[in-house]
């Protein structure tokens, strides 16, 4: 594999036909596209037309409204039209969830339409929770999908719409749930249905996505996707996104880590950072990403190659525990002292909910590490365990050495490495050549602008730890950022890459026209509320459509059920119906308390 990796490390993204969205192409020789979902509800023209013309200002290349009603697809004519009139030619993507009436409609109003194949043709199927004989009804369930989406796809042929077939995590149809559950094997077949139709009609004006709130999820089902679609000859434009990332640093890091790991692969046409914030605040975010990759080569994987790596399995008798380590690198410091590390925030104490848990280790330049979980300190260690080399030093003599020393730390210095493609190669060469010492990936940065080095830092460490490589990540940054901040983002970065839990996760939508709640206001109350809890995941969603689905992952949710009323669910049920919104949060905590 890793000679494949090297071979293939000269294409730059993964060739796919070219779509058109309006005067937007995706896919093709096209650069990635950044797009966002204004928030206003539909049927509010002036509104909606105000919020497009602020996101296309803030360089949104494609805008997406939803369309829930009838009204609201006839809705998106003039809100078209209008913003040709203020001279504004971005294109238009409408949103449907449920009704195919309301799909056809839209697509003759809009540049692009984007489908939920999970639940196109029937919503009381997807809320349903059990599943009465669903293989009698299988053939009928296909039979009715294939003619109103044939009627669908006329219609978009006709008016010259592009489609995007979008699967999500936790809303697929109880057909493809009693199959295959509610996995990315599912989400593939669910979109791979509706792709066959596609090919079958002629119709190639055609984006996929596979998004879940989950990262590891997200990555899996892509790379899933990928495969299915070369095994047919298939080659469709990407959409990318982390859906419900939250807002803020998680938010931030969430979407860098899934939407990086898929570009790094060559992966991926068009993106969207799902943020629980202003539109125009996701744009920004986005551009860092298709930037940071533009200047890095990438490799796309071959059908071989698609699915996660396993987890490489090293000797971890020379680290404290076996969770993924943050080494926080105070080599700067010269000679540091046990009173440095408090006066640079680390504390001598943590508590185990903290919010902001301490590093590990302190790597102070000398080969020395501090080990004392939960209180870090200065030892003296002249054993030299911790061993820092740059990646090119792996040659064949120095991995026989490690071989008979198991119980070294290698820290392995990335810094330019280029691609993930090429550090991915790295452990692979330990795998094959039967390393097991545990490995410390190491990376510094030069970037001044913390979200920026977010965003690069996130990237490049979550490629790897989502595949599983890595004990331990050190991350240095030469300029005036805080020790603290740094070792904070290395945490959230592995909690986005679902590797090590600290805090609590917060999976939220970035709202929309459905929204029946202030999601911005009501996520800082929520967190406000349970930012001590730790190991787990609260969904804060706008509307039914993204409720008891699309938070899959949750542990707890709080859902907009009506105007002025929540839902709160544990897991997939519905355990408190209809709350006045002004007591939903107490009952929220209520709830997580008698569990």
């Amino acid at each position: 594999m890793t000679k494949k990796l090297q071979e293939e490390a000269f294409f730059s993204r993964r060739r796919t036909v070219e779509v058109k969205a309006g005067n937007v192409c995706i896919g093709g020789n096209n650069p990635v596209r950044v797009q966002t979902m204004v928030t206003s509800p539909t049927s509010d023209i002036e509104a909606t037309v105000n919020e497009c013309i602020k996101v296309a200002r803030a360089g949104a290349e494609l805008v997406r409204i939803t369309a829930p009603t009838v009204r609201d697809a006839e809705a998106l004519g003039a809100i078209r039209s209008e913003l040709r009139k203020r001279g504004y030619g971005i294109p238009l993507i409408a949103d449907i969830h449920f009704n195919p009436d309301v799909a056809e409609i839209a697509a003759k109003n809009v540049e692009k339409i984007r489908i939920n194949p999970g639940n196109f043709t029937d919503r009381q199927a997807m809320l349903q929770t059990g599943v009465p004989d669903i293989e009698q009804n299988r053939e009928s369930d296909l039979l009715k999908l294939r003619t109103r989406f044939t009627s669908l796809l006329n219609i978009c042929r006709e008016y010259r719409t592009a489609l995007r077939i979008g699967s999500n995590h936790g809303s697929l149809s109880q057909r493809i749930m009693s199959k295959y559950g509610d996995t990315p094997a599912g989400m593939v077949e669910s979109a791979m249905e509706f792709l066959r139709i596609c090919r079958e009609e002629h119709f190639d004006n055609v984006i996929v996505s596979m998004k879940a709130s989950n990262t590891v999820v997200m990555v899996q089902a892509y790379r899933l996707l990928v495969a299915a679609m070369d095994a047919e000859d298939m080659h469709y434009p990407l959409h990318l996104g982390v859906t419900e990332a939250g807002d803020g640093e998680d938010g931030r890091i969430k979407s860098a880590v899934g939407i990086g790991s898929l570009l790094a692969d060559g992966l991926g046409d068009t993106i969207r950072v799902s943020l629980t914030e202003a539109p125009e605040n996701e744009i920004p975010v986005a551009r860092e990403l298709v930037r940071h990759f533009s200047a890095l080569p990438t490799v796309f994987r071959r059908e071989n190659e698609t699915a996660d790596y396993p987890c490489i399995e090293t000797a971890k008798t020379s680290l404290p525990g076996k969770e993924v380590l943050v080494i926080s690198d105070l080599s700067g410091l010269n000679p540091v002292y046990a009173s440095d590390i408090e006066s640079l925030g680390f504390g001598t104490e943590t508590d185990s909910a903290s919010e902001n848990p301490v590093p590990d280790c302190i790597y102070t330049g000398s080969s020395t590490l501090a080990f004392d979980s939960g209180n870090p300190k200065i030892i003296d260690d002249s054993k030299d365990n911790f061993i820092l080399c740059s990646h090119l030093s792996l040659d064949d003599s120095f991995l026989r050495w490690l071989k008979e020393n198991p119980e070294k730390i290698l820290a392995v210095s990335f810094d330019g490495a280029g691609s993930i493609a090429r550090q991915r190669s790295v452990f692979l060469k330990l795998r094959d050549s039967g390393v097991v010492n545990p490995v410390i990936i190491v990376r510094s940065y030069r970037e001044k602008d913390f979200e920026k080095l977010q965003i690069m830092a996130a990237c490049d460490f979550g490629a790897l730890l989502i595949d599983g490589f890595g004990d331990g990540i050190m991350l240095s940054a030469e300029c005036d950022i805080p020790p603290k901040s740094i070792s904070d983002l290395c945490f959230r970065i592995l909690q986005a890459a679902r590797r090590r839990y600290t805090r609590t996760e917060y999976i939220a939508c970035p709202g929309c026209g459905r929204t029946l709640f202030d999601l911005q206001e009501t996520l800082k109350k929520v967190k406000a509320a349970t930012s001590e809890l730790k190991n787990l995941k609260i969904g804060v969603m706008g509307c039914i459509v993204n409720g008891p689905g699309e938070m899959a992952d949750a542990d707890y949710g709080y859902v907009g059920a009506g105007p002025g009323k929540i839902t709160l669910y544990k897991g997939r049920e519905a355990v408190k119906k209809n709350i006045p919104q002004e007591n939903a949060i107490d009952e929220l905590i209520k709830l997580i308390k008698e569990n």
